[in-house]
């Protein structure tokens, strides 16, 4: 059966289903299990121990899962439609490593620097970045192909990751740096969800309403110029949207890499090619990848956690080298 014959309306609602599910079975397992029951109890106002826990550590360390999936897939799946590229990734094109060195210069220069700061601090860090990375691989003639850029993204990665860990060695700070840079949801609190979460969901609603236009440029830039696109415009806002939701996810969790790369292929070959199907898609799947494998980390080896930046690498070093492989046609 092809799943692409599938009604959108049907295969959204089925994904919210399955979002829903991912979000239930995180709150219940974990090192300590709890009802069903009491998940519901601790929504309506419960104050048992169980629902303490829950209120207080399980729901904004899984709502910060995934809003951080939402974003990477969006951001990732507006990079793959926005270049053409089938390897394109927040993770793999330097921009999640951009941030991680932003925040670390923040922490390291501005040790009492608030939320607001932090986030901030990130979002430069990954435009310093995606420019550095776009400017490589596109300074020589023709233009950037796919595999000149992720070289680039590479290259620049590692630099920023560098500067991350010289900038915490100097300064003493690699304790602190490293809390964020293990790409975990650990800690997250309700005070940083109240000023991320709008950021990324404002992000995710202006990508929606371009997303024609994505769809335009992800097929052919010369059509979209001849049906009035003003494309340098457009590219300008995506780029900006991708800044915005890569900087936001480190700033909550730390580095990842691979969401943005394997959710929306996944996706792609559900829905299609049109991005007005793909981006919403993507944003709900990336949010239940998420909230699955945070769940993994923490049931896997409990009481002890996994390191859910390590699981996602085990899960997308294969899928990265098959898209490689395959050169992104058998997904597309």
């Amino acid at each position: 059966m092809n799943l692409r014959n599938i009604p959108f309306s049907i295969q959204f609602g089925i994904a919210c289903i399955g979002l829903v599910v991912s979000l239930l079975l995180a709150m219940k397992l974990g090192a300590a299990t709890i009802p069903f029951s009491d998940v519901w109890l601790s929504i309506i106002g419960d104050t048992s121990k169980n629902s303490l826990i829950l209120r207080e550590i399980r729901f904004p360390r899984e709502l910060a899962a995934l809003l951080v999936g939402s974003a990477l897939a969006v951001s990732g799946a507006i990079m793959q439609g926005m270049t053409r590229n089938p390897l394109a990734d927040p993770g793999l094109l330097g921009l999640t490593a951009g941030a991680n060195a932003g925040l670390a210069i923040a922490i390291a220069l501005a040790p009492s620097l608030n939320y607001y700061g932090i986030m901030i601090a990130c979002f430069v860090g990954a435009a310093v970045g995606a420019l550095v990375v776009f400017g490589i691989a596109s300074a020589k003639r023709g233009g950037f192909s796919p595999f000149r850029l992720v070289l680039a993204g590479a290259a620049v990665s590692t630099f920023f990751f560098a500067v991350a860990e010289g900038v915490g060695i100097y300064f003493k700070v690699s304790k602190d740096i490293s809390m964020w840079t293990a790409g975990g949801v650990i800690g997250t609190t309700w005070s940083q969800l109240q000023i991320i979460a709008p950021v990324i969901i404002m992000g995710i609603g202006i990508s929606l309403v371009l997303s024609k236009q994505l769809t335009l440029l992800s097929l052919n830039e010369d059509v979209a110029i001849g049906l009035g696109q003003h494309t340098m415009k457009i590219k300008v806002i995506l780029l900006v949207l991708i800044i915005i939701l890569a900087g936001s996810a480190v700033a909550l969790v730390g580095n990842l890499a691979f969401v943005g790369l394997m959710i929306p292929h996944i996706v792609r070959a559900i829905v299609g090619t049109d991005y007005r199907y793909i981006l919403p898609m993507s944003a709900v799947g990336g949010g239940a990848f998420m909230l699955l494998a945070d769940t993994l980390g923490r049931t896997m080896n409990a009481p002890y956690e996994t390191p859910v930046a390590a699981l996602v690498a085990v899960m997308g070093l294969p899928f990265f080298l098959i898209i490689v492989r395959k050169g992104g046609r058998s997904f597309s």
